[in-house]
């Protein structure tokens, strides 16, 4: 795998980032869309966005892969499908959350270990992602209006559970047998960042 592909990863968590700003925008301070469902069905779009990026970043390296992954997100809502398409391409497609800690061992600066379950599984991906799809669409009259209290509620917690699964997490592309570990920031600047980890190596490169 070229380091190409690594980099284009990282340009798509840069728009997940720009994403996230957006909902931050609406969500915490006093943005608004005029009308507040309005207001909600756009942040769930940026979500459902950032959700779709999420998805198909780990297969920069499989170009029909991933065409073919962005058609299939263009026109259904069934994340479920499409989760299980991804994994036939590429098993270790889920970001992997972690956290880190300084070592001990001679050498070593950092290490790290799986992050607790607070942040968005593969089964709140699903469930955010066909929410979030749902309310694109305007509901049929005679049924039961949208519950937008029930997304105002949601967003929040959706919004805080993609920040830490993607705030430090490691990934592996298709057909690549290396390890990349991820950081959203760095106190350098407010770019993504990323590093390689090689099966026989701690650490062999700083690419970010």
């Amino acid at each position: 795998m070229a380091d190409v592909d690594i980099k284009k990863y990282a340009a798509l968590m840069k728009e997940v980032k720009l994403r996230m700003e957006v909902i931050s925008f609406f969500g915490t301070r006093p943005g608004h869309a005029l009308y507040e469902p309005a207001t909600v069905e756009l942040m769930c779009l940026q979500l459902r966005k950032m959700l779709e990026l999420i998805a198909m970043a780990s297969l920069v390296a499989n170009k029909s892969a991933y065409a073919q992954a962005h058609d299939d997100f263009a026109r259904t809502w069934n994340a479920r499908i499409l989760l299980n398409k991804l994994k036939t391409v590429n098993p270790d497609f889920y970001p992997k959350p972690v956290v880190e800690y300084s070592s001990t061992q001679p050498g070593v600066k950092t290490e790290w270990k799986p992050r607790a379950g607070d942040y968005l599984t593969e089964d709140e991906f699903l469930k955010a992602y066909e929410k979030c799809g749902a309310i694109m669409h305007w509901g049929n009259p005679f049924r039961s209006p949208v519950d937008y209290a029930y997304y105002k509620r949601k967003l929040p917690s959706w919004f805080q559970q993609v920040m830490n699964l993607l705030n430090s997490h490691t990934i592996r592309l298709v057909n690549d047998e290396r390890t990349w570990l991820i950081h959203m920031k760095e106190d350098r600047d407010n770019e993504v960042h990323y590093y390689v980890f090689r099966p026989t190596q701690r650490r062999s490169e700083n690419g970010g």
